[in-house]
């Protein structure tokens, strides 16, 4: 669609990239318009996980034929580092990074769906991981905004969207809001857990076709590597209906972050969810038959083969009514020998959110033996009860042992020393606090070297040595340029006036005064030459030439 450059913000000075349309596709209004809507879309998202878009216009070329050609682009923030497609090149990635670059992901959708932009195009070739390991969502040329949810696949010219990833009702044609980036954000989640897509064809159509139709098999039985205790949490993601699936970004990152602390769910419950997603539905062969329809150009489908005869179907339905009626005589009347009927069977009752006292009291007085065990939280109260294993509702005897999972609060960390170091040595401090590294902003200081850091803020506030904040907080630094920008003084400005900005706090540079005898002195005396101007390096030494003729 596009060709990308490494350009030079030359008022800035700063780094960016930037987005030239294909001269074939400018011609076409329609691209144009398109391109017009990416860079629309995405200014008006300022997030640390979001590449910025910073400028946009379009510009008029001559080309060979003597005609002019609209060449569109877009000024972009300039990322550094590799595609998330690349990483994945190299095989499963270990636990802990694909849930911090699918954290990464959820963030970043989270912020856009909140400012009505649908991505529609989450694949692991628009997610681009730093060297500093910030996630950056990129390449929302094909998000729309929410309220335009009325257009659909099936209305375009193409399918936008790559098939590995898009969700079943981008497949089918249908309205596409939020949750089919949460869908495609569940394969790419899938995918670095079990080293390939869940879904695999020889040609775009035929993957569709599983999209829609079709069971995903869950992670840990593709790859050992993959945790049981995410299987329930990808098959959710990966529901054909939207309503079951996570309904915003934020529930899907809050199912995430408590799932490590979870006991694995048994392979019948994986068993038990898959069916309850992907079970048989009356209208599922007509859905797939029209999802076909709708994305082969060959609108001529028609059946080949007759439907069983009616006896057939009589019989097999006896045959089964049969079978059912056995296994339940078979297990009213017999029993195992030695095997006894648990006495007194009771429900495990429902202490989530209660304090430790409360939850033991009630188990206590239950007749469960109890036992304790504390881990950190982010969104339970400290003291407070996250979860019990079994869960609420769980048929146990008397005696049985629960275990109550109870909240120890939010894990914390100090922040580190950070002004005056350099980025390298900032962002080894935090991570061995147990911080993070997140968005980082330049900015000129006329004491301080290139990269050398001003200020620490997270959010809207600044931080300092000392302060406490959750671990794994992201804290943004603001490093200094190593530059001032010098205005030109030349024939505006006396001599002593130019000395006088030069050495204040506000430049801290070394003016040094060279006379001319060439030309005839004046009163007050003014710069006649200057030796730079703009960007210079702090401390730098500035000539200004005076004439003294």
């Amino acid at each position: 669609m596009a060709s990308v450059y490494r350009g030079e913000d030359l008022t800035l000075g700063r780094a960016v990239a930037i987005k030239i349309l294909d001269p074939g596709l400018a011609a076409d209004g329609a691209f144009r318009t398109r391109f017009r809507l990416e860079a629309q879309s995405a200014s008006r998202m300022s997030h640390p996980a979001i590449v910025r878009v910073f400028d946009a216009g379009e510009e008029t070329r001559t080309g060979p034929d003597g005609a002019p050609h609209p060449e569109p682009y877009i000024v972009m923030e300039l990322v550094t580092g590799r595609l998330l497609k690349d990483i994945l090149a190299e095989g499963p990635l270990p636990l802990a990074d694909a849930l911090r670059y699918t954290d990464g992901i959820l963030e970043a959708l989270e912020y856009s769906h909140l400012a009505g932009v649908v991505h529609r195009d989450i694949k692991p070739g628009n997610v681009m991981v730093t060297d500093a390991g910030q996630v950056k969502v990129m390449d929302f040329g094909i998000a729309r905004a929410v309220s335009d949810s009325s257009s659909t696949v099936a209305e375009t010219t193409a399918i936008i969207g790559t098939a590995s990833y898009f969700s079943p009702e981008m497949a089918k044609g249908d309205p596409v809001d939020a949750r089919a980036d949460i869908y495609s954000a569940g394969i790419v989640l899938y995918e670095m857990l079990a080293g390939q897509p869940p879904f695999r064809g020889e040609n775009p159509i035929a993957v569709a076709y599983q999209h829609v139709s079709e069971a995903p098999v869950p992670p840990s039985e593709v790859t050992d590597a993959a945790p049981r205790a995410l299987d329930a949490i990808v098959l959710r993601a990966l529901a054909k209906d939207p309503f079951q699936r996570p309904q915003t970004a934020a529930a899907f990152r809050d199912a995430l972050a408590t799932a490590a602390g979870r006991k694995a769910p048994s392979k019948r419950k994986v068993e038990s969810l898959s069916n309850e997603l992907y079970g048989a539905d009356p209208r599922q062969a007509a859905e797939t038959a029209r999802s076909l329809r709708q994305l082969s150009s060959d609108d001529t489908m028609r059946r080949t083969q007759s439907g069983p005869p009616v006896a057939w179907v009589w019989a097999g339905i006896a045959l089964l009514a049969a079978l059912l009626i056995s296994v339940l005589i078979w297990v009213t009347a017999f029993r195992p020998a030695g095997a006894e009927v648990t006495p007194n069977a009771l429900l495990v009752p429902d202490v989530v959110s209660m304090t430790w006292d409360r939850a033991n009291d009630v188990l206590t007085e239950s007749e469960l033996e109890v036992r304790r065990v504390t881990e950190t939280s982010a969104d339970v109260p400290a003291d407070s009860v996250i979860r019990t294993d079994p869960l609420a509702g769980t048929s146990v005897a008397p005696g049985d042992e629960i275990t109550v999972f109870v909240s120890s609060g939010i894990e914390t960390a100090a922040v580190p020393p950070l002004e005056s170091l350099t980025l390298d040595e900032a962002t080894r401090a935090l991570e061995g606090a147990g911080l993070s590294l997140g968005a980082v902003s330049r900015r000129s200081d006329p004491d301080l070297g290139k990269d050398t850091v001003v200020s620490a803020t997270v959010g809207a506030g600044s931080v300092a040595e000392g302060d406490e904040l959750p671990k794994g907080t992201a804290v943004d630094l603001v490093v200094a340029t190593g530059t001032v920008t010098v205005e030109d003084f030349a024939l505006n400005y006396s001599v002593d006036k130019a000395v006088e900005i030069l050495r204040s706090d506000a430049y801290g540079l070394t003016p040094v005064i060279q006379e001319d005898p060439s030309c005839p002195a004046t009163d007050p005396r003014m710069v006649k030459v200057q030796s730079h101007v703009g960007e210079v390096p702090v401390h730098s030494e500035i000539t200004l030439t005076v004439c003294s003729g």
